[in-house]
């Protein structure tokens, strides 16, 4: 695996120089095309400005000035079976990180209590793990119902592979979404990961559809792939219907297989600000969200990102930090938008 992505390649012609056709075009029902998104990545940084215009218009039309904020909770970390390359709690990571079994009732309805202080629309409980077991099921599912009575929350769960039954048994106790990301194309994902594969992804989305919640599934930028592979990432998730996209930035984490790879062609703030323009242009109605890395990739042009992106996780991550919330709140402010824990504010 190496670490790269296509941001130091010769600039390619773009075969669009003026953005907002195309985002009229998105606007009136265009879908993107693979042959668009790689323009969109590989567009001249003399002309971001133009793609992030023509990116905002279509955000604004599905979610006006608003900004949605998650809050997550690592409620059990490390000792995942699985060999997910990137991830410091996997099998073949020897990251220094915290380790413990699922967290207790009171500590879980803790983070509730906190995300709803922190003004989060979603509180997100995951576990690491390849597939929660019977007893993280039973716990996971008792304490929904009470954090949903104390809580103007909506849940999101990211437990792993999951059965249909599994599926059930989560809509049944009130959960909302999961979130399962497919975290690469899938060409490029056995790269990644060799213990499980990129169809046994789509299967647990697909029973989290069947079983009637919302689907939540996106990436991680920056493990290696093409940008070819970015955009077949989001047209996938496009064909896959999802309500919410998080979008990653690798965040390095000593230990781990990815991080110590060479680091070929790097991240920066420009290319990432371009990838989350495509998303928003490949899933015009979706939920876009800033994730893991913004603050270390994006750096000082973090404020761009809400021009495409309508949703921010506030606070940690997994395993990396984040920025304070206040931070989050004045640059929200600064900006002219409104944190919402409302539906979509469609714009005409």
């Amino acid at each position: 695996m190496i670490q790269s992505t296509a941001t130091d390649a010769p600039t390619r012609p773009s075969s669009i120089l003026d953005w907002q056709p195309l985002a009229d075009r998105i606007l009136k029902g265009h879908a993107l095309t693979e042959s668009e998104g790689l323009a969109i990545l590989r567009s001249p940084d003399e002309q971001l400005l133009e793609v992030l215009a023509a990116a905002y218009r279509v955000r604004r039309q599905y979610f006006g000035n608003t900004v949605q904020l998650y809050f997550l909770m690592n409620a059990k970390s490390g000792l995942c079976p699985e060999d997910c390359g990137y991830c410091s709690q996997s099998k073949v990571a020897s990251s220094e990180i915290p380790r413990y079994n699922l967290l207790n009732r009171d500590q879980i309805l803790e983070g509730a209590r906190v995300a709803h202080e922190r003004k989060s629309k979603t509180y997100c409980i995951v576990i690491s793990a390849r597939g929660p077991n019977e007893r993280e099921m039973s716990a996971i599912t008792s304490i929904v119902p009470e954090i949903k009575q104390r809580y103007d929350l909506k849940i999101c769960a990211c437990l792993g592979l999951l059965t249909p039954e599994q599926a059930n048994r989560l809509k049944a106790c009130g959960v909302d979404r999961v979130n399962h990301n497919v975290n690469t194309s899938p060409e490029y994902y056995a790269q990644i990961c060799s213990t499980h594969t990129y169809e046994d992804r789509i299967a647990t989305l697909q029973a989290v559809r069947t079983a009637g919640m919302e689907l939540c599934s996106g990436g991680i930028i920056g493990m290696g792939e093409q940008d070819e592979d970015v955009v077949r990432m989001a047209l996938e998730l496009r064909d896959l219907a999802v309500h919410s996209i998080p979008v990653n930035f690798f965040h390095p984490v000593d230990g781990t297989p990815v991080s110590t790879q060479p680091i070929v062609r790097p991240l920066t703030p420009r290319y990432c600000l371009k990838v989350l323009a495509m998303f928003r242009m490949a899933n015009p109605t979706c939920e876009l969200r800033i994730a893991g890395g913004r603050e270390l990739h994006l750096g000082s042009m973090q404020c761009l990102g809400f021009y495409p992106a309508n949703s921010v996780f506030v606070g940690d991550y997994l395993t990396t930090k984040g920025q304070l919330p206040e931070a989050d709140y004045r640059m929200i402010q600064d900006l002219g938008l409104t944190i919402t824990r409302n539906e979509p504010e469609v714009v005409a």
